[in-house]
């Protein structure tokens, strides 16, 4: 089925959607990040540390922010999210010790596990509810577009903020995130089972312990969905385990200086935005189904391409890696939409957050292993093979389950 198209100029709704994404932008700070933490002297390994903390509070935080937006409303859950967010923002830019960033750190990663499932959960309610859930990959795809570009517009200042004073990046991005905070205000609860008066708690208030269990275990288990789950984590487990590697080959094999890197990144940010804008054509192109281990495949054999090849090939492969990211998110989480009931969807889309959470961090050490004892560029291509492989086993092993699903005598 064709995927509908959005008209010129997108619906209110839409269009608070994409406001929404344009100020939850980290751009302001991204690339001066790891620069500002040293200069608050804080070492390499303190910094490694702060984000093993961050993945693993995402891993064991994913399920409870999951309950909180079926239980008390999507909305809810977005708003604590991006209120976290703005004012982990905030403290960054007064924090001095290593003890200070710890605590931020966990607020931050509990923050962004309040948005990962009910928000992708509120946006595909609000549009079955008001406009057309088949819109969702497309309108999805566009808000993480628009988030990109307005990401990339702030990375271009993001040195001359910093060389102004090195906390101004975070207080100009933490006003920013606030605006989200206005924004998020404005937009619509979603309530498709309402109780006895509507109190604005959002959807599935019922919603207990041993349901969301069944929940998960009927739907996030189902064959057909925990094989694409499994498949999409060892994507994105792996390719941003890879993007660990780019700025050392990029400087140390591919031959640019330090400061080319702020333009590099930019570049690779307009380029996710125009892959995330253009989600749902290639979902149109490859069938959903096809998208979700098609592209993994191919994105896991060019990251060997350097190794064999030349190094400077990496440099067209980082652009693949980057975009490849950004287009097969919406389709994913569109998927997992699909195939669950509104009742416990946000709590379902957090356990899908969490599985790749949980393979990243495992194979986040794992490279950093193998670029010790080899190089980054043996790293970049080690999880390209690893990559490529372990997504067509599940793929061979889903196929091989259905059929045999399908053959199996039915009872009476």
């Amino acid at each position: 089925m064709r995927t509908p198209s959005l008209p010129s100029r997108p619906p209110t709704l839409v269009a608070k959607y994409y406001l929404y994404q344009a100020t939850m932008t980290f751009g302001f700070f991204s690339p001066i990040w790891v620069v500002f933490l040293l200069s608050r002297d804080l070492s390499y390994t303190q910094i490694a540390l702060l984000g093993s903390l961050s993945a693993g509070i995402s891993v064991v935080g994913e399920l409870p922010t999951g309950y909180v937006g079926d239980r008390w409303g999507r909305r809810t859950s977005l708003l604590l999210g991006a209120t976290l967010l703005a004012g982990s923002v905030y403290a960054l830019a007064v924090a001095q010790s290593f003890a200070g960033f710890v605590v931020i750190y966990a607020l931050w990663a509990l923050g962004g596990a309040f948005r990962s499932g009910s928000g992708d959960a509120w946006l595909y309610d609000v549009l079955d509810e008001r406009l057309d859930a088949d819109r969702y990959t497309t309108v999805r795809g566009r808000g993480g577009a628009v988030n990109m570009t307005v990401g990339a517009a702030s990375m271009l200042g993001a040195g001359a903020l910093y060389a102004i004073d090195p906390a101004l990046p975070f207080w100009i991005a933490g006003t920013v995130n606030v605006a989200g905070v206005v924004v998020l205000l404005t937009m619509p609860t979603v309530d498709p089972t309402p109780s006895d008066g509507d109190d604005g708690a959002g959807d599935d208030a019922d919603l207990g312990i041993r349901e969301t269990a069944s929940v998960l275990r009927t739907e996030l288990f189902a064959p057909h969905v925990r094989s694409v789950v499994l498949g999409v984590a060892l994507f994105f487990g792996a390719t941003i385990t890879a993007d660990s590697f780019v700025q050392p080959i990029a400087v140390d094999h591919v031959g640019l200086s330090p400061t080319a890197l702020g333009p590099l990144y930019t570049a690779f940010s307009l380029v996710a935005a125009v892959a995330s804008y253009n989600a749902d054509r290639l979902q149109s192109a490859l069938g959903r189904r096809s998208a979700l281990w098609v592209v993994p495949v191919v994105v896991g054999a060019l990251l060997v391409l350097p190794v064999v090849l030349a190094p400077i090939v990496a440099l067209p492969v980082f652009f693949v890696l980057k975009a490849s990211k950004q287009a097969l998110h919406p389709i994913a989480s569109g998927f997992v939409n699909d195939n669950v009931d509104s009742v416990g969807r946000a709590t379902v889309l957090s356990a899908a957050s969490m599985c790749y959470a949980a393979v990243r961090f495992v194979l986040k050490p794992l490279g950093g292993l193998v670029a010790d004892a080899f190089g980054p560029l043996s790293a970049f291509a080690t999880i390209g093979a690893f990559l490529a492989a372990t997504v067509l086993v599940t793929r061979g092993l889903a196929a091989l389950t259905e059929t045999t699903e399908a053959d199996a005598p039915v009872r009476a």
